[in-house]
């Protein structure tokens, strides 16, 4: 006998992820904040420098990845511009592995071979 599926409370996941994102803006808030107070406007890459008219393009960037690793020294900190920053979450994904990606998805092969028949399909008399 088929399951009934339930439809989910979609006031339920509303509230969760309006908290969620509530609590992330909070979190990203209360360390950029204090952040951009502890070191100056400049990019830890490329040296560049910002001003409050840019300086959205300023990222905090978590030298161990671990977002919620934010000591009240800053040591786990340094801001990079988005380009930089972008770079280096490119060179940690490359550097663990394609973090992300299940070792199914990378180990699996094809299995279906669309031109296994295509010479008898060639080799048919036209006039059939």
């Amino acid at each position: 006998m088929p399951q009934k599926k339930t439809q989910p409370d979609n006031n339920k996941l509303d509230r969760i992820i309006a908290e969620a994102r509530r609590d992330q803006e909070q979190r990203q808030q209360s360390y950029r904040e204090r952040a951009l107070k502890l070191y100056p406007w400049i990019c830890g890459r490329c040296s560049r420098e910002f001003t409050r008219a840019n300086l959205q393009e300023l990222t905090v960037h978590h030298r161990d990845h671990n977002h919620d690793n934010n000591p009240p020294d800053g040591s786990n900190w340094e801001l990079l511009c988005v380009y930089c920053h972008d770079n280096e979450h490119s060179r940690y994904i490359d550097a663990t592995g394609n973090a992300g990606i299940s070792t199914v998805a990378q180990t699996s092969s094809a299995t279906h071979k669309p031109f296994a028949n295509l010479k008898t399909l060639i080799q048919k008399d036209p006039d059939k």
